[in-house]
């Protein structure tokens, strides 16, 4: 890799004053960090002889983070049921059935959807992900890998902790540092406490993350003072779950104050999930209080199955009018605020804000450059009065996205994927969904489950 600069129109920085640079120029190394950040005239002039890349009509900014997703080969075939039911019915005994080569070819198709819609970053919670690793290092995306697991007798279809920790043996700080493998935990009900604690060492003697879901739905409250006599942010205290080297919470929609004050004082961060939470009707998440408090509070897409896409440009739109038709607030949730939960601001819920989500010298690489010259994004105004971060929000969508850079190399240019042939992993995903889909079945009528999915397997 040599040293490139890169020069746009317009660069968002995402710094801590949101600065924006018109006629913008970004030097990158030869170890993919950021040199130089700057005028382009000026930037140019003190670096005469190295390679520029001009994205006229196109505005530069950090990469997205996408602070909470699952691969999967479900999209649109798993729909209107809530979240409980939604599980049980769909998702769970797909688990019960998905293998290695699926669960890899899933992770396939998923990242090449995330590179080609500007999101560099991904948490991905997913199965048998030795293959998602493999898929990672070798389409570029950075990547927070987190095992499903299931450490309960009545869930011992997950994965496990103990291939969990293979995972982190075998993978973490992998490709270059790209890869990061946390401990995951499909929900607190899906572990026994002992597996609880075996949890929390983990993730303690390997100082990674910790990742499951919480309060997403009335249910999952609910339940969770019914089985433990406390409300589920109160439990995952109380059982030390909030205990491990960095906790990322997801969902976190029927949080009590309490509740957010206990993250608050334990610095968890929160993936906001808000197509999917309004897609299985669980509910518009406490944002604005989560944000006052000072939990950092990311934006995610959840699955290709609840959602039904990975564009976090869509996730940007809908956070920002969920928060104002929620609030009956027309101001609640600000652009600003918005493209700050979209880069800077997840990357903090991750701890990985001092090497990503804003373009800083010494940080990584990890750019993308969006079309200005479509009728989205016109007009483009500058200045104080500027309407550039309100049009990134409301109107940009994943496919104005022209290139996407990771660590200082281009993996998306001209709106084409460079690092796989996006043909051939659609074809490969199309090939093993009908087999998936019959093993499914037939586990459900073994079973005795007549249900909705009997209008999508025959279908």
């Amino acid at each position: 890799m040599t040293s490139l600069v890169l020069h746009a129109d317009h660069l968002v920085t995402m710094d801590d004053h949101n600065t924006v640079i018109k006629d913008g120029a970004v030097l990158v190394g030869p170890d993919g960090l950021i040199h130089a950040v700057g005028e382009a005239p000026g930037l140019l002039a003190a670096n005469p002889g190295i390679q520029v890349k001009r994205l006229a009509n196109r505005l530069l900014m950090p990469g997205l983070v996408n602070t909470h997703a699952h691969s999967g080969l479900l999209r649109g075939t798993a729909e209107e049921l809530p979240v409980w039911d939604w599980l049980q019915q769909f998702i769970d005994p797909m688990h019960r059935v998905v293998n290695a080569k699926e669960a890899e070819i899933a992770s396939h198709l998923c990242y090449a959807e995330a590179l080609l819609s500007g999101t560099t970053t991904i948490v991905d919670m997913w199965r048998h992900m030795s293959g998602s690793a493999r898929v990672a290092k070798d389409i570029g995306i950075r990547a927070v890998l987190v095992p499903y697991v299931g450490e309960h007798p009545d869930h011992n279809y997950f994965e496990t902790l103990d291939t969990n920790e293979a995972l982190i043996q075998d993978w973490h700080g992998g490709a270059g540092g790209r890869i990061h493998v946390w401990v995951g935990l499909e929900h607190m009900f899906y572990g026994t406490p002992e597996a609880w604690k075996r949890a929390v060492a983990l993730s303690r003697k390997y100082k990674v993350g910790f990742h499951t879901h919480s309060n997403e739905s009335r249910f999952d409250v609910a339940e969770t003072e019914r089985r433990y006599g406390k409300r589920p942010v109160e439990a995952l205290e109380a059982f030390g779950l909030l205990d491990a080297h960095n906790v990322l919470l997801a969902h976190c929609v029927w949080l009590s104050e309490e509740e957010i004050d206990i993250l608050a004082r334990h610095n968890v961060g929160v993936a906001h999930n808000p197509v999917s939470n309004m897609k299985l009707a669980s509910g518009a998440a406490p944002v604005l209080s989560l944000r006052k408090k000072g939990v950092a509070v990311g934006l995610g897409t959840d699955g290709e199955k609840e959602n039904n896409n990975l564009d976090m440009f869509d996730e940007m739109k809908v956070a920002s009018l969920l928060a104002k038709v929620s609030t009956l607030d027309a101001a609640a949730l600000d652009a600003w605020s918005v493209c700050r939960m979209a880069t800077i601001e997840g990357a903090r819920a991750l701890r990985l804000d001092k090497q990503i989500g804003s373009i800083e010298v010494g940080k990584q690489a990890d750019m993308i450059a969006v079309r200005t010259d479509t009728p989205r994004m016109t007009p483009l105004l500058g200045g104080a009065s500027g309407n550039l971060h309100h049009n990134l929000v409301h109107a940009v969508q994943g496919g104005d996205v022209d290139m996407t850079m990771v660590g200082g190399r281009v993996l998306v240019d001209g709106g084409r994927l460079l690092s796989a042939d996006v043909g051939a992993v659609i074809a490969e995903a199309n090939a093993a969904v009908p087999d998936l889909f019959a093993r499914r079945a037939a586990w459900l009528a073994g079973h005795g489950a007549v249900n909705a999915l009997n209008r999508v397997e025959s279908a």
